[in-house]
């Protein structure tokens, strides 16, 4: 058991900082607000060869695993530039396809989603199923040798810059009632494809949208791995890396956060001492950076476990429940620390509120987390 970071860990961890330390909070802040998206810094994180380290090196990616896309993850975070499609496009989409498409499929997208050339989203969650993934209601149905999608999918990210969609359809029903699902890649652009903006008040460049569904057709090589019905194991492939590349980000947010008011209050001076020479101030970001500790080093056992190939189902969760809840710990330490400054955009601060509530809710909340602790490792009675 090492705890200690690797050196080429730590090497590709101080190339990120470097490069994300050019760009920072204000360019994430400028290119949320005014629409222009983050072009530039996804140009730069994939020209450096870091934007799908996870992606097979036979595909032109970096060969390694989740343990380094959530190192890169976490850097960007902590310079105050999350980059969430690279978590979705990378994390998601390329990891389901290296492990589960078909070589056609690899052929096609895993050199391009390396490269930076192309970008995937992932459409599962429905406005009347939630978290209910059994209750999906988007249905595929066989048409010869093609499919035709029809319903509807909410909160996607980022399918205005995407060249294809991961859709999650029903494509059957079993015994019990639950659906039969399948994965397939679908082309944004196709007929009676619509996807509609849903105004948001977070801050963040990557927008989301409710998409529609109606007789979009997608051919027989758009079912990944071309196997109807390997819809739920698929979808976990990409389901427990986003949890850890979601805890990376937030772990990186707490990194930002804490950063900001130790410096700060090094610095502030009220009664002829700086602020953080006061327990009032000094204890809660301690606290905080207790708390963060421990959930990076759950994000990082559980990168560890997917890459040995290991069960991380419990681990992924654990840790997206405790690094969702440090980095809300760190803000509110930030915020406290600052006092009225924090809610001057030239802080950094207040802007990230929503980013980092929202890691309580998405892309699990919670609640199915905990549920999953109570069912899978405490072997309690399912409560849905």
């Amino acid at each position: 058991m090492d705890f200690a970071e690797s050196s080429e860990h730590s090497m590709l961890r101080a190339a990120i900082a470097k490069m994300a330390a050019g760009f920072g909070y204000r360019y994430f802040l400028e290119r949320s607000r005014d629409g222009r998206g983050m072009g530039e810094l996804w140009d730069a994180v994939f020209a450096s060869g870091f934007g799908a380290v996870n992606i097979p090196e036979e595909y032109g990616g970096g060969g390694k695993g989740i343990q380094e896309l959530a190192i890169i993850v976490e850097e960007l975070c902590a310079a105050g530039c999350p980059l969430l499609l690279q978590v979705v496009s990378s994390g998601i989409c390329g990891s389901v396809l290296a492990a589960h498409g078909t070589e056609a499929q690899k052929d096609e997208w895993l050199p391009r989603l390396a490269g930076g050339q192309a970008k995937m989203c992932f459409a599962i969650t429905e406005p009347d199923a939630g978290s209910n993934s059994h209750k999906i209601a988007t249905k595929a149905t066989k048409d010869g040798n093609r499919w035709i999608l029809n319903g509807s999918k909410y909160y996607t990210t980022g399918v205005d810059q995407a060249d294809a969609v991961l859709v999650v359809a029903k494509t059957g029903t079993r015994e019990n009632g639950r659906g039969v699902l399948s994965l397939f890649i679908v082309d944004p652009n196709a007929p009676g494809f619509v996807k509609t903006p849903i105004e948001m008040e977070i801050v963040e460049p990557e927008k989301q949208f409710m998409v529609s569904l109606d007789d979009v057709v997608v051919p027989a090589e758009g079912l990944v791995g071309g196997e109807e019905g390997g819809g739920l194991r698929q979808m976990f492939a990409g389901l427990n890396p986003e949890r850890i590349t979601t805890s990376a980000k937030a772990t990186g947010l707490g990194r930002y956060f804490l950063t900001r008011a130790v410096s700060y209050a090094g610095e502030r001076q009220v009664w002829d001492v700086p602020i953080g020479t006061h327990q009032a101030i000094a204890h809660p970001l301690a606290a905080a950076k207790v708390k963060l500790e421990l959930a990076r080093l759950a994000m990082t056992r559980a990168a560890w476990l997917y890459d040995n190939g290991m069960d991380v189902g419990e681990a992924s969760n654990m840790a997206k429940i405790v690094s969702s809840e440090a980095s809300i710990e760190c803000f509110e330490a930030a915020i406290q620390t600052h006092g009225g400054n924090a809610y001057a955009t030239e802080f950094g601060i207040a802007h990230l509120w929503g980013i980092t509530r929202l890691g309580r809710s998405a892309p699990v909340s919670r609640e199915m987390a905990l549920n999953y602790v109570a069912i899978h490792s405490l072997g309690l009675p399912r409560s849905y």
